[in-house]
């Protein structure tokens, strides 16, 4: 008999321990090699710890527990036989392709008959009520429009008869058509383990709001100038360059250079010193199923917008689905956040330590407003910048965040040359 001691490797520098999120096998499954066995919970992100070798598996260590680098969460006997019928992960793949191409030959042989026989025409099922009736004309047209199904509604008619009066009760009581069980009503409570991840972001946020000075500035950006631009461009854009023209691009594009003129912003605190950064490591603050990410677009100032757009998009599918690995969150310089994409109109985003600013960017909303003494209707964008006033005077932190407004609404000023400037910018 021959055991493999699988151990925890490190999933980056200073983290010490990690939690078992999910075993995703069983104690005495067959396992082949690099298959998937466990989820693991860092401080900084969900990873998947694969089989070091194939062989019959044996847990030591269960969901929840906490265990250190270096330790030995499993063990594989690798002089196990493969039992009869096991299918590793390649070839179930293969027969699941196998058999939706046979459906497909099957579906495709398949001819509609010519002469179908007529159908006779069923009478549509009556609803079942909550007591003993029916639900009259007007409430089940409000039933099927609101997807509500008449054993959720108590009938307070004769014989248990549903009446619109029960429906329009029982949505005004919270009821959710998507949700068939709707508020339980019972009072209970229940409790949820946060995740590693959570805990140590709970613990971030805390310790911004107690160890910095933090301060938040807003503005409004008149975001006409860069959808005039999207509109005109985006089908080129997308086919010179494969990706879609977005607004976060144009974010990140200005602020890198803001950053520049503003090295301040740009810069952190160690001890008794100022730390500055002669490259702006832009982290751009994700929604995943795991909770808030932010994945690190490394030397912003040197892409292009296209070479953004793609850079975006391939952090946020990695977090999306849990592979992102800590050292794509490591590090950064300034973070940029859109809670507008949620529908937020204002907020004030926490700086994400050890930086010293964030940007917070909202939705777009058209909202009066006066150019050349007159009013006229734009859309509008709401821009808050979080800065630690430890680091960051007032003067520079209000004249960073007019800098990028000013760049957002006369786009062609974060280049300079070139024949068209728009053009250039988009790299047509």
């Amino acid at each position: 008999m021959s055991v493999l001691e699988m151990k925890v490797p490190s999933p980056g520098e200073s983290i010490s321990e990690v939690e078992i999120a999910e075993w995703l096998v069983s104690d005495g499954d067959y396992v082949e090699k690099d298959q998937a066995i466990a989820e693991v919970d860092s401080d900084k992100a969900t990873l998947e710890l694969p089989a070091e070798a194939s062989g019959t598996i044996t847990l030591k260590a269960e969901e929840g527990d906490a265990v250190a680098v270096g330790a030995v969460v499993c063990l594989i006997d690798t002089s196990a036989e493969k039992p009869e019928g096991h299918e590793s992960k390649k070839e179930k793949v293969e027969a699941e392709v196998e058999e939706k191409s046979e459906k497909k030959e099957e579906k495709a042989e398949k001819k509609p008959d010519p002469s179908p026989a007529k159908k006779e025409k069923e009478a549509p099922a009556k609803s079942d009520s909550y007591a003993t009736g029916h639900a009259s004309p007007a409430a089940s047209k409000l039933m099927n429009e609101n997807g509500i199904k008449a054993n959720q509604v108590n009938g307070s008619g004769k014989d248990g008869r549903i009446t619109k009066q029960d429906v329009l009760a029982v949505m005004a009581g919270g009821f959710s058509g998507e949700d068939a069980s709707g508020w339980g009503g019972t009072r209970d409570t229940s409790a949820k383990k946060m995740s590693m991840l959570r805990r140590k972001v709970a613990e971030r946020l805390v310790a911004v709001k107690n160890e910095t000075a933090m301060l938040t500035t807003f503005n409004e950006v008149d975001m006409k100038p860069i959808m005039d631009i999207r509109a005109k461009y985006k089908k080129t854009f997308g086919e010179t360059h494969d990706i879609g023209l977005g607004f976060m691009s144009f974010f990140t594009k200005a602020v890198t250079e803001a950053l520049h003129k503003f090295p301040a912003v740009n810069a952190m605190i160690d001890g008794k010193e100022m730390i500055m950064h002669d490259y702006a490591d832009i982290g751009i603050a994700v929604s995943s199923p795991k909770g808030l990410m932010v994945p690190i677009i490394r030397n912003a100032e040197q892409m292009s917008l296209a070479e953004i757009e793609k850079e975006i998009k391939r952090l946020a599918v990695r977090a999306r689905d849990g592979e992102i690995t800590p050292d794509e969150m490591t590090g950064g310089t300034f973070t940029i956040t859109n809670g507008g994409v949620f529908g937020s109109m204002l907020s004030t985003p926490i700086i994400n330590p050890p930086q010293s600013a964030i940007l917070g960017m909202h939705n777009i909303v058209e909202r009066p407003v006066v150019i050349d003494g007159e009013i006229v209707v734009r859309p509008i964008m709401y821009v808050a910048l979080s800065y630690d006033h430890r680091i960051i005077d007032g003067k520079e932190s209000v004249s960073f965040l007019y800098s990028i407004k000013e760049m957002l609404e006369n786009p062609e000023s974060m280049i300079f040359g070139g024949k068209d400037p728009v053009e250039v910018l988009l790299g047509l």
